[in-house]
């Protein structure tokens, strides 16, 4: 049962993961807004080479996440995601330490880890 239920949102969080890369190609000033990087928020327009870093890393993990669901193996991917909860938990990180915005710390990035975290559980269970 809790795997079902982790597989369930592993799957929006592949989803989700892979949404949030390709918004970052897509439409970058918003998104990097959104990631809480101060620089971003005002008239200044943020560096597009890490916002095609941010891109592609987060495209890469939601389809690694997406290929281990696909091919069932919901341990492994509990594994990963335990490892992977470690790039919200720095992104957050980045925020914080230049000067963004306390909530987008917590309430994005922290809170991704801690979902991911939450998701790991019940697959890894």
């Amino acid at each position: 049962m809790l795997s079902d239920v982790g597989s369930a949102l592993a799957g929006l969080l592949a989803l989700a993961i892979i949404l949030m890369g390709l918004r970052y190609l897509l439409d970058p000033n918003p998104a990097a807004a959104g990631f809480g990087i101060p620089a971003a928020r005002g008239n200044t327009v943020p560096d597009r080479a890490w916002l095609v870093v941010k891109a592609a890393r987060d495209i890469a993990v939601g389809l690694a996440f997406a290929a281990l669901l696909i091919d069932g193996a919901h341990r492994q991917l509990g594994y990963l995601m335990l490892a992977a909860a470690t790039i919200p938990i720095a992104d957050g990180t980045i925020v914080l330490r230049s000067g963004g915005p306390i909530k987008t710390a917590f309430g994005v990035h922290w809170a991704t880890a801690a979902g991911m975290l939450i998701v790991a559980t019940f697959l890894i269970a």
